[in-house]
């Protein structure tokens, strides 16, 4: 939350020593915040300059006192945290320099940190006539024997405040004042969408009734399908907005343990008003969007069981395919052939074959997973499949409830699982150029086989015809499949009204090896100290052994997880390095180190931790980013081994991905927020105009009861949308007050 910059960077990798820089973006928060829809455009690059590579916090004491009739300035200059590294080591040599009048006072260096505590008081005398305008600057750099000193921030501060009111705390170090902008796109550009949501989360209290509203939706559907909560809502959710929706209604009531009754809702909703078998669930509809999502949130497990092997065969063979002559290259076909280039009619004869038994491979895994879908995704298709065969009951249209179903399992979940498998945790990396054609045609086979081959034949894409005996040949086991996957009871635990969570506690949410160090105190070379071993994570422990098939297992109860942390590169001499610290039933403290074998690794797991670990009332606000080592801490050199971190910890900082914790009050706050950007629309259509005489008048009995249903609905709805906005109010005027209570006194800035 208390972000200042947000900074992209583009790199020359370089296989030995530090990559280069190229050029940055550094966008700030406060111009972010101006940009209420998002910034979506092209930036140039600027000059990576050193100057303005800071980061950190000094803590300073700094007040004029009166000694012996004379004014002193006196300047304790106490700490400075999370300096930025300077030197390969990964820490710097800090030291503080204080500057004012023309005069320079400096602290001693720290050796090899990023947390140094200098605690020296550093003394100006004022003399008579003193003028105030001069500020008192302090600096901190580090320290280089050869070479000149690097920089590494600075803070500025008025003596005339100063003569008026001491201050003391900690202030984040600033850049010098930079004249340079970009370099007029000499060093490239990049096109970034980011966009900044801050939002302020009430007391789950204050939501009860939105969600009250939004249950009786799905429980208690009225005769008019378009005057419930939920259907007013999906009137006025914009398209942009509309996928974020259906991701926090699916969890709310997955939540509610009602996410089966609500997409049943929602789906029956969408094949009611559809005319078309053939345009069935075609749109972004709210009903659409809601399948996709729970599909995520439900069924990645069950996706990267499908299909994970698959896909990193398909990375690790790089096999050149091409159906397309329009871009066939014969060229890169020599791996193929080491005599000669391949023809075209040979490289296509190639790619077909390749493309054939990867898609054999695919379609066969998928088929023969029934058992592996999760009970609860089988149910919700099982009512899909009903709702639809009950509308379209006609000979004619016996496929639309196939097709249904596979729309959403293969169109929407695994076809675009194989186009990008990245972002579907299949892959830390996105595909080279080559890899990538090969998931495309894939993708577009798997969408070809989802639609029962309804399109083939009738696109532009003529030279796909080759793998059309294939797509034909497969929709009769599709349909098995679908039948299988259908044949299953409501009744089963799936659809008992209970809370429901991402995983089972003892499930697997993440796997595989990573390196632990052993023990503390082995006095051996650091890469020897690091032994691999198979982890594995859960919502009740992480467990490690030897390998995977290991009877043996060590095992961490979650409960037990106080911080997981990044660790320094200089504690070890070693990268994509995280500590876990434990407290152990007695309340002593333990830490594990682990490295991982990139750094998207080590933010997959820190990020899975932190979110099994949320709720745990051991939480730790401070940690040690290094170890202790030698008698004291590599980070800030403390000798006391017990003493408290030296930096803050990140529990709440994940990667926002579909295994994200259910969080009933921050889901109910983003649909209050849509609710209350459609608020004048909803009154003007349904109050304001259905209370006019001359529509009262025209309109017949059933018409004024539908009108009156639809008035009352919209009025509870508002009702409850005006004591949420009065309850943000009230929060926003208390903090209002506390801020201008606290301005009374000197605090950090």
């Amino acid at each position: 939350m208390g972000f200042h910059n947000l900074s992209f960077y583009v790199l020359d990798e370089d296989t030995i020593g530090h990559d280069d820089a190229i050029g940055k973006i550094s966008l700030s928060k406060d111009f972010i915040s101006s940009h209420s829809r998002g910034i979506d455009s092209w930036i140039n690059l600027s000059p990576v300059d050193p100057n303005e590579e800071v980061q950190g916090e000094i803590s300073v004491e700094l007040q004029v006192v009166e000694e012996s009739h004379k004014r002193v300035l006196c300047c304790h200059v106490i700490e400075a945290r999370d300096l930025a590294p300077r030197d390969t080591s990964g820490t710097s040599d800090p030291f503080a320099r204080v500057l004012w009048n023309g005069q320079v006072l400096e602290t001693a260096i720290i050796k090899k940190t990023r947390f140094p505590r200098w605690d020296e008081m550093l003394e100006f005398v004022l003399e008579e006539g003193t003028s105030g305008e001069t500020p008192l600057i302090v600096e901190v750099w580090d320290w280089d024997m050869v070479g000149k000193n690097d920089f590494l921030g600075r803070v500025e501060f008025s003596l005339d405040a100063l003569q008026k009111v001491p201050v003391k705390g900690w202030y984040r170090l600033l850049p010098f004042t930079s004249t340079e902008g970009d370099a007029g796109g000499k060093l490239g550009a990049l096109r970034l969408r980011v966009r900044l949501a801050e939002d302020r989360i009430l007391p789950s209290r204050y939501y009860q009734p939105l969600i009250d509203l939004l249950v009786e939706s799905v429980m208690c559907p009225s005769e008019e399908e378009d005057v419930t909560p939920l259907a007013l809502l999906e009137e006025v959710c914009s398209l942009e907005s509309r996928q974020d929706v259906a991701t926090k209604l699916v969890k709310i009531f997955l939540g509610q343990g009602l996410v089966l009754p609500f997409l049943d809702y929602v789906n029956l909703r969408e094949v009611s008003r559809t005319t078309d078998p053939n345009t069935l669930f075609r749109s972004n509809s709210l009903a659409s969007k809601s399948m996709e999502q729970f599909m995520k949130v439900v069924g990645m497990p069950y996706l990267h069981e499908v299909l994970k092997a698959i896909i990193n065969r398909i990375f690790e063979e790089k096999k050149y395919v091409e159906l397309d002559p329009c871009k066939i290259e014969p060229s890169r076909t020599r791996r193929i052939s080491f005599k000669s280039s391949l023809s075209e009619a040979q490289i296509r004869e190639s790619s077909l074959e390749v493309l054939t038994g990867y898609l054999g491979d695919i379609v066969e895994s998928i088929v023969s997973s029934t058992e592996k879908c999760p009970p609860i995704m089988r149910v919700a298709f099982k009512q899909l499949h009903k709702r639809v065969d009950d509308h379209f009951p006609e000979a004619e249209n016996q496929d639309a409830k196939y097709i249904a179903i596979s729309g959403f399992l293969f169109l929407r979940f695994f076809a675009p699982a194989i186009l990008t498998p990245k972002l579907f945790n299949l892959r830390d990396q996105h595909a080279d150029t080559q890899t990538s054609r090969t998931l495309l045609l894939l993708a577009k086979a798997v969408q070809s086989i989802g639609s029962l081959g309804l399109q083939l034949g009738h696109g532009k894409e003529q030279w796909m015809e080759p793998l059309h005996p294939f797509i034909l040949s497969s929709i009769g086991q599709v349909k098995e499949f679908l039948d299988w996957l259908i044949n299953v009871d409501c009744e089963n635990g799936a659809s008992e009204k209970k809370p429901w969570t991402l995983f089972h506690p003892s499930a697997t949410i993440k796997e595989g090896y990573l390196n632990k160090r052993k023990a503390e105190g082995l006095h051996l070379v650091s890469r020897f100290t690091f032994k691999k071993r198979y982890f594995w994570l859960s919502n009740e422990s992480l467990s490690y052994s030897k390998s995977p098939e290991w009877q043996v297992r060590t095992s961490i109860p979650v409960q037990q997880i106080c911080a997981v942390e990044r660790v320094d590169e200089n504690a070890f001499q070693q990268s994509h390095m995280m500590q876990i610290t434990t407290r152990e039933n007695g309340g002593q403290l333990s830490t594990m180190y682990i490295q991982c074998k990139n750094v998207n690794e080590l933010n997959q797991w820190l990020s899975a931790i932190r979110k099994v670990m949320v709720s745990n009332e051991c939480l730790l606000p401070f940690c040690h980013p290094g170890a202790f080592r030698g008698s004291r801490w590599t980070c800030c050199l403390q000798t006391d081994r017990a003493v408290r971190g030296c930096s803050r910890t990140h529990s709440a900082v994940t990667l926002g991905d579909w295994s994200d914790p259910l969080d009933p009050d921050t889901e109910a706050q983003m649909v209050y927020r849509q609710l209350l950007l459609g608020r004048d629309k909803l009154r003007e259509k349904y109050l304001e105009f259905s209370s006019t005489g001359a529509t009262q008048e025209q309109s017949s009995g059933a018409q004024k009861d539908a009108s009156a249903r639809r008035m009352a609905a919209t009025a509870q709805l508002l009702e409850v949308i005006q004591d949420l906005q009065k309850a943000h109010d009230d929060f926003e005027h208390h903090e209002e007050e506390a801020k201008a209570a606290a301005d009374l006194v000197p605090h950090h800035p």
